[in-house]
C-alpha cells in the first residue's frame, strides 16, 4: 500500500503492548508513536515529602532515521486528533535534527516481545526561571532486551497563537493546530548496553554518548563517571572539553580510579566511554555516566557486574571401594564470584543412559572467602560399599559465570582382595627358603 502523497513513502502501524506504534517510513527516517506516562510531583503526606503523579501520555517522534532495507508492511498512518483535545497530552517531537542512536529497535519492539518504557518530565535548565520560554522536558527511553537506553531533552517551539489557539489543560501550554505540543530534541545522552558483565582481573568498556543540536556545537561539554554500589559512591574520572575545540588543545582526563581511562580525542565527538582495566571484586556496581553541555544535563545508569568462574576439582582421581566402610569423595569448589554456586551429585552405571541424581547429596563446607573477595566451597560424599563397580560418581556445579554446569567425574573400582593370606603366605615361602639354604 502506497500513501497518495508520495510514491516513495511507506506506511504502517503495529499495535505495542495494547498501545498504538505508528510509523510512517519515508526516504529513510520513520515517525515513531510511543505510549508514556508524564510523571510530576504531586501533594504528599507532611513529612513524607511530595508524591509522584503519573498521566497517560503520547510521544510522537518524527524522521526517526532507520535504515536503507527496512521493510515495513503497509497499514494504516498515525492521523493526529481531527480537533485539538485541550485534555490529551500530545507530544511532539522532531529528531532530524539531532539523531537517537539505535532509535529503529523501537520499530520492531512489540514484534519481538521488547517492552518500551517511556516517561517524560519537567527539566530545568541550569539558571533558568519557572514559568521562562521555551520549557523543557526530559524524555527517559528504554527497551532493556534490546539493550536501548537514552535520555532526551525536548524544547517546546514557537505556536502562533491567536484566538483558537487550544491550551493544554494539565501543562497550560499552546497546542499546534494537529493538536499536538510541538518540541525539538535538542540534546541526548544514550548507552547501548544497561548492564554487563566481565571477568575478575579482565577488562571492560562501558558504553556511553551524547548527541546536541547545532545551536549548541559552541558548548563546553563535561564528563562526569560515578560509582554507586551499597549506599556509597565515589568518582571514577571526569574531564571538561569544548565542542569546537579550534585550537586542537589536548585535553586531560582525570582518574581517579587507578587503570580507568576515556579517549579524550572523540570525547568532543561524541563518544565518553569509559574502559576499566584488571576489573576487582570492587568495581561492581551501578556506573551512572553524566554529561554537562551549557545549561543542559543527562544521564545513563549502566550496571556492572564482575564474574569469576570456579575452579572444580575431586579428592580422589581414582575411588577403590572399601568392603565394609563408605569412601569419602569431596568435590571442590575454588575461586569464584559471585557467592550464588550449586553442587549436585550424580551417579551413572555402566548400563544407564543418562545420570541419575544421588540419593545422598552429601554435606558442605562453610564458604571460604579469600583476600581478592572470591569464594570456595567444598562437598563431602560418602560413597557406599553397595555401589557397582563400573559406576561413575559425578559432581556438577553450577554458577552464574558458567554458560552451562560444568562436571567432573570418578569411575567406582572393585575393591582390592585381603591381603592378610598373601602376606602370610610370602612370610611363610621366605622362611622355608632361607631355611633350605641354611640346611
Amino acid at each position: 500500500m502506497k500513501n497518495s502523497k508520495s510514491d516513495s513513502m511507506m506506511i504502517t502501524e503495529v499495535i505495542l503492548f495494547g498501545y498504538f506504534m505508528t510509523c510512517v517510513c519515508a526516504d529513510g527516517v520513520a515517525d515513531v508513536v510511543l505510549s508514556c506516562t508524564l510523571v510530576e510531583e504531586g501533594v504528599g503526606p507532611p513529612g513524607r515529602g511530595a508524591a509522584l503523579t503519573r498521566t497517560p501520555a503520547t510521544l510522537v517522534l518524527r524522521d526517526v532515521a532507520v535504515a536503507h532495507d527496512e521493510s515495513l508492511e503497509a497499514l494504516t498512518p498515525f492521523l493526529p486528533p481531527s480537533v485539538p483535545d485541550p485534555d490529551l497530552i500530545l507530544f511532539e517531537a522532531q529528531v532530524s535534527s539531532v539523531e537517537i542512536p539505535g532509535a529503529d529497535v523501537l520499530l520492531h519492539a512489540d514484534c519481538n516481545e521488547q517492552e518500551v518504557m517511556c516517561e517524560i518530565s519537567r527539566y530545568a535548565p541550569q539558571g533558568s526561571q519557572e514559568g521562562s520560554d521555551p520549557v523543557y522536558f526530559m524524555v527517559s527511553l528504554n527497551v532493556e532486551v534490546a539493550e536501548f537506553s537514552t535520555a532526551l531533552i525536548l524544547q517546546t517551539t514557537v505556536v502562533d497563537k491567536d484566538h483558537t489557539t487550544v491550551m493544554q489543560n494539565k501543562l497550560g501550554l499552546p497546542l499546534s493546530q494537529s493538536g499536538c505540543l510541538p518540541t525539538e530534541v535538542i540534546f541526548l545522552v544514550f548507552s547501548h548496553i544497561t548492564s554487563v558483565a566481565a571477568p575478575l582481573r579482565g577488562d571492560v568498556l562501558l558504553n556511553c554518548g551524547f548527541k546536541q543540536h547545532e545551536t549548541l556545537s559552541s558548548q563546553v561539554v563535561g564528563i562526569e563517571w560515578r560509582l554507586q554500589h551499597r549506599g556509597k559512591g565515589h568518582k571514577v574520572l571526569d574531564m571538561k572539553t569544548r565542542l569546537d575545540n579550534a585550537e586542537g588543545k589536548e585535553e586531560e582526563v582525570h582518574a581517579e580510579r587507578r587503570g580507568s581511562s576515556m579517549d579524550a580525542a572523540v570525547a568532543g565527538e561524541g563518544n565518553v566511554s569509559v574502559t576499566l582495566n584488571k576489573l576487582q571484586v570492587s568495581d561492581e556496581g551501578t556506573y551512572i555516566c553524566t554529561v554537562s553541555l551549557g545549561l543542559f544535563h543527562a544521564q545513563q545508569v549502566i550496571q556492572l557486574r564482575v564474574i569469576q568462574p570456579p575452579h572444580v576439582s575431586l579428592s580422589e582421581e581414582k575411588l577403590v571401594l572399601k568392603t565394609k566402610s563408605p569412601q569419602t569423595l569431596s568435590c571442590h569448589c575454588n575461586k569464584y564470584f559471585p557467592l550464588d554456586v550449586q553442587i549436585e551429585w550424580l551417579s551413572m552405571s555402566p548400563t544407564d543412559t543418562e545420570p541419575a541424581v544421588f540419593p545422598d547429596q552429601g554435606s558442605l563446607s562453610s564458604h571460604r572467602q579469600h583476600g581478592d573477595k572470591t569464594f570456595s566451597l567444598s562437598s563431602h560424599l560418602a560413597v557406599p560399599p553397595t555401589v557397582s563397580p563400573g559406576t561413575k560418581i559425578i559432581c556438577r556445579v553450577s554458577h552464574p559465570a558458567l554458560d552451562a554446569p560444568l562436571s567432573v567425574s570418578v569411575v567406582v573400582e572393585s575393591p582390592k582382595p585381603d591381603s592378610y593370606w598373601f602376606v602370610l603366605g610370602f612370610l611363610i615361602i621366605t622362611v622355608l627358603f632361607f631355611y633350605q639354604l641354611m640346611r
